[in-house]
């Protein structure tokens, strides 16, 4: 995992397009830090092994932090400019969070058009639209990490079987990945 890490920080913070990601990027991630504190935990301060440790432990989290921001930048500066968003490029993380962008970018946009034709939205439509926002009730196929919902509530994590309401929006993007499948209730 060390060296995918490594590839994808490097590549983010050296070229001004996006890099692709795996699906999975940032659940393997998560494990592989877990694995390193854990493994840390075990061995004796003073040896070698984890001082290695504590310092891969370090660098793994400085790449994380900066391949995470770099990537925030470039998707803020694409959603900002309309560019399509390149959904094969995200990992499932990301892909949630900007539906979730676009949408507030989209609505935001439709906001400045009215208030600059002298119209804005009562109270009243606002909690209309609240109302019709669907739910969906969703079985996980595969273990997935918390994500935010298109609400901007936090949804997760899943375990294999886990059933979850949430958002259509974020449902589509789960069961078009092959992570969960729509529940039918009747």
């Amino acid at each position: 995992m060390y060296d995918e890490l490594y590839a994808a920080w490097r590549f983010e913070l050296e070229n001004a397009e996006l890099g692709g990601l795996p699906l999975d990027f940032y659940a393997r991630a998560t494990d592989y830090l877990k694995k390193i504190k854990e493994e840390n935990k075990i061995l004796d301060e003073k040896t070698v092994k984890a001082s290695l440790l504590e310092h891969e432990l370090k660098r793994v989290k400085c790449m994380l932090h900066e391949l995470v921001w770099a990537r925030y930048k470039k998707l803020v500066a694409l959603i900002t400019e309309s560019q399509k968003i390149p959904s094969e490029l995200l990992a499932v993380e990301e892909e949630s969070a900007c539906t979730v962008f676009l949408s507030f970018a989209e609505s935001y946009k439709k906001f400045a058009e009215k208030l600059l034709q002298g119209q804005v939205l009562s109270q009243a439509s606002k909690a209309s639209v609240k109302k019709t926002r669907k739910i969906v009730v969703l079985r996980f196929i595969k273990n997935i990490p918390a994500i935010i919902g298109a609400d901007m509530k936090t949804y997760g994590p899943f375990m294999v079987e886990d059933v979850a309401s949430m958002p259509v929006e974020n449902a589509k993007i789960l069961v078009k990945q092959g992570l969960a499948e729509v529940i039918e209730i009747s």
